[in-house]
């Protein structure tokens, strides 16, 4: 790239995941000329959506729902599962009491509403889903029963929806450019203030891309330690970054510098327990098996040997997201989930990758004493008293919130509380892994940012995870591809709409 290019694109999207890809594919459908910009090289594109596991919440009212969005499905598996069903009040509630109903009405009414339809519409596009069977469902009365109400992932999870989405662009005939960084928005300052392009390096040069629209989706800071310390607060500098390392909130700053408002948990963020040895940035290789999510069939320690949430409060798909921050707090930013043989059986399989800090022993006091920087007297005193708190009239059962709880503890256990008793006993380090955050972008709910006074900025539009408003706190596992795949949706049609208005 060298210079400035007169070669007009109707939409240009900036970013590389689900959200971008979704935004070009629906562009497409209305204007000719499509660009996407990916700031990773091609061998690590694909942004955060690449690093997940593909989970995706959808409004669905039974398997004939479903079977529309997974024709794969065979008899047999129809007939050994219960699939259930989740309504979309059942999502309003989630979405309303995970973010302590902060979240925009407006913009999650979309979410919710439109969840189905997008992935019908991703199928229709060639990507592919399936049950989520290894991780959602528990073997209830001969048959799987799946709970919480996520059902389905990406065929191939994150890496399999990237690679769909990608195919599904080339087939259409969108460009996609690798290792192109936005710098900048070009506006129109000689005509409506709109947008009508993006400043661009590539191959160490910097140049112009002229549009009639935009669509940001390049994700938000969660690589940028120092915005994080900003934002976030001290300490987050020291968090593990879940997934890209090129996630440092470009999209959202060039936003800013046009006059767009921000909006949403600029404090708050997406963060969970995560390897306590893991790299600084997420590793393709491993992917999202660096997550420890176990937590609620056995107990968390602190350095100091104590406990410190309550691990049962609720399904792990709606309490993973903020117990990474949690975990940061504690001294050393590190904990230990500690489980006996009773419950390993039901850990998943991130548990038994080779890059993961384990120890085991046949009884709790030798445990203990291979728990690195914990003191291992105090930690045995602890369960001790946990052990005696544990109340056993509620059998267990992983599947409901079953009841079974400790009493008169500082911090109880609501759920899934079983004795540890049962050598051998193992143990797991973890620390805070950040995966995104939750403040960015003001958009009304045709996906057009809006400025500082909430007026739409001509020709630009955001998708993702760089929109703000939609997650305070927490979030229901699974909305987030959601999100940004009815989000991306929309950012592309209404994007080709202005542009072909502008043709």
């Amino acid at each position: 790239m060298n210079g400035v290019s007169m070669d007009v694109w109707d939409v240009v999207v900036v970013g590389g995941g689900n959200a971008a890809m979704c935004a070009a594919l629906a562009a497409r459908e209305a204007v000719p000329r499509v660009l996407v910009l990916e700031r990773a090289p091609e061998a690590e594109a694909g942004g955060n959506s690449r690093f997940t596991a593909g989970a995706m919440r959808l409004v669905y009212g039974g398997v004939d729902d479903l079977l529309q969005i997974m024709p794969e499905l065979t008899e047999q598996d129809i007939a050994n599962t219960d699939f259930g069903a989740y309504s979309a009040e059942q999502f309003f509630d989630d979405m309303g009491r995970v973010t302590q109903y902060r979240c925009d009405p407006d913009l999650t009414e979309l979410l919710v509403r439109q969840s189905f339809p997008t992935l019908a519409w991703m199928r229709s596009k060639g990507v592919r889903f399936a049950p989520i069977w290894g991780r959602q469902a528990y073997k209830v009365d001969g048959k799987l029963k799946f709970w919480g109400g996520l059902t389905v992932e990406s065929w191939g999870g994150g890496p399999g929806l990237v690679e769909g989405l990608t195919a599904a662009c080339r087939r259409n005939g969108i460009e996609i450019r690798y290792g192109a960084r936005a710098l900048s928005l070009i506006p129109d300052e000689a005509g409506d203030g709109g947008i009508q392009g993006v400043h661009v390096r590539s191959g160490g040069r910097t140049g112009e891309i002229r549009a009639r629209a935009v669509v940001l989706a390049a994700g938000g800071f969660q690589a940028n330690p120092e915005w994080r310390t900003r934002y976030l607060g001290p300490g987050w500098e020291l968090a593990k970054v879940r997934g890209t390392r090129f996630n440092t909130g470009d999209g959202i700053r060039m936003a800013l510098e046009v006059g767009a408002a921000s909006v949403g948990h600029w404090s708050g963020c997406h963060a969970v327990g995560w390897e306590r040895n893991a790299p600084e940035f997420g590793d393709l290789a491993v992917g999202d098996q660096f997550q420890k999510h176990g937590y609620p069939f056995g107990i968390m320690l602190n350095a100091r040997g104590r406990r410190f949430v309550d691990e049962g409060a609720d399904f792990r798909i709606f309490t993973y997201a903020k117990y990474g921050r949690v975990i940061l707090e504690q001294p050393g930013q590190f904990a230990w989930q500690v489980f006996d043989a009773k419950v390993t059986h039901l850990l998943r399989d991130e548990y038994r990758i080779r890059q993961v800090t384990k120890v085991s022993a046949d009884s709790l006091e030798a445990l203990m004493q291979k728990l690195d920087d914990v003191d291992p007297a105090a930690a045995l005193e602890e369960i001790r008293r946990y052990n005696a708190a544990v109340c056993t009239e509620h059998p267990f059962n992983p599947n409901v919130k079953d009841g079974r709880a400790t009493q008169g503890l500082e911090i109880n256990k609501s759920n899934w509380a079983n004795r540890l008793d049962t050598p051998p006993f193992e143990a797991y380090a973890v620390t805070c892994g950040v995966s995104f955050t939750f403040g960015g972008l003001r958009i009304n709910t045709e996906a057009n940012v809006l400025d500082t006074d909430g007026q739409p900025i001509p020709g630009l539009y955001a998708a993702g995870e760089l929109v703000g408003g939609l997650f305070y706190f927490n979030y229901p596992a699974g909305s987030g591809l959601t999100n940004g795949a009815v989000f991306g949706r929309i950012a592309g049609a209404r994007s080709a709409a202005w542009a072909a208005g502008r043709r």
